[in-house]
């Protein structure tokens, strides 16, 4: 069981402090525990009232009639409809309830429903990664297990395969040529995929290698293939100590493409750059970055 402040509460919700006091005073909408100091202090069922609460009322619900639903009845009417596709903080907070609740359905039918409205992209970039970017802070507070993690990783997996499946094929010969990667040992995927889609929905041939990649095995790859770029996304992998030799050998591998990194370990000041290396600090610039290099 999480244990929340009532800014933790304010962060994940979007909910400003005052407005969950009141609605907490006035309505009864949360029954926080109080400390021996008596600072209020909030669990997981509270989160997921508070998040439904909040969605409900973006929709121009009033917080007086909302107070007064169940956990069910308030389940039920954020299922009901969706009004305003460009809703994205409603949308965040639908999907973060059902992934407390641990309920694949309605993560599904919220997801599809949000990639049918928008578009994949507008879709990922504004509601799928602030929703991932709560889940990190769940993950501080202690409530999210990996369970739940789970769910939501190989649910948006599924959606980015599928999605990048539908796209239209090109020949390599007739474009400009991609590998994308993850170091051995790193299985953090989602980014990798988004931009795969990217990518090829621009136009790009990708040559697309996943998880785990031996670095070894790149060499064959970079003689056969010969890429125009190499992106690598190190999120965990490799560990900061060895970063500077692994960019050192990609560069080697690969000498005559542009290498791109993105991801939490490529971001060390420290790491001195090869010729022709970047690295990528969000994924707005590997958008732009894959919009310019298809002219």
């Amino acid at each position: 069981m999480g244990q929340f402040s009532i800014s933790d509460l304010e962060n994940l919700s979007g909910i400003k402090a005052p407005t969950i006091r009141m609605w907490e005073q006035r309505y009864n909408v949360l029954r926080p525990e109080r400390t021996a100091t008596n600072i209020r202090t909030y669990c997981d069922a509270d989160l997921r009232r508070l998040l439904n609460v909040a969605t409900l009322c973006s929709r121009g619900h009033r917080i007086s009639q909302v107070a007064r639903l169940s956990e069910e009845e308030l389940g039920q009417a954020v299922l009901a409809g969706s009004d305003d596709p460009h809703d994205y903080a409603r949308q965040v907070n639908a999907l973060l309830a059902a992934m407390l609740e641990m309920n694949e359905q309605q993560l599904a039918k919220v997801l599809t429903a949000t990639i049918r409205q928008l578009g994949f992209e507008t879709a990922i970039m504004y509601v799928v990664y602030p929703f991932l970017q709560r889940i990190g802070l769940l993950w501080q507070a202690g409530s999210v297990n990996p369970a739940q993690e789970h769910l939501v990783t190989n649910l948006l997996r599924q959606k980015m395969l599928v999605a990048t499946d539908n796209l239209p094929l090109v020949a390599p010969a007739t474009t400009r040529r991609w590998v994308l990667f993850l170091p051995e040992g790193e299985l953090h995927e989602l980014a990798l995929l988004f931009m795969n889609h990217a990518l090829r929905s621009r136009g790009h041939h990708v040559l697309y290698l996943g998880q785990n990649m031996p670095l070894n095995d790149l060499e064959l790859v970079y003689s056969t293939y010969k890429p125009h770029a190499v992106c690598c996304v190190m999120t965990a992998r490799p560990e900061r100590d060895h970063v500077q030799a692994y960019v050192n050998e990609l560069a080697r591998l690969c000498p005559e493409s542009e290498l791109f990194l993105y991801g939490s370990q490529a971001q060390h000041q420290e790491i001195q750059l090869p010729p022709r290396a970047a690295r990528l600090r969000l994924m707005t610039d590997f958008l732009a970055l894959a919009d310019e290099r298809r002219h």
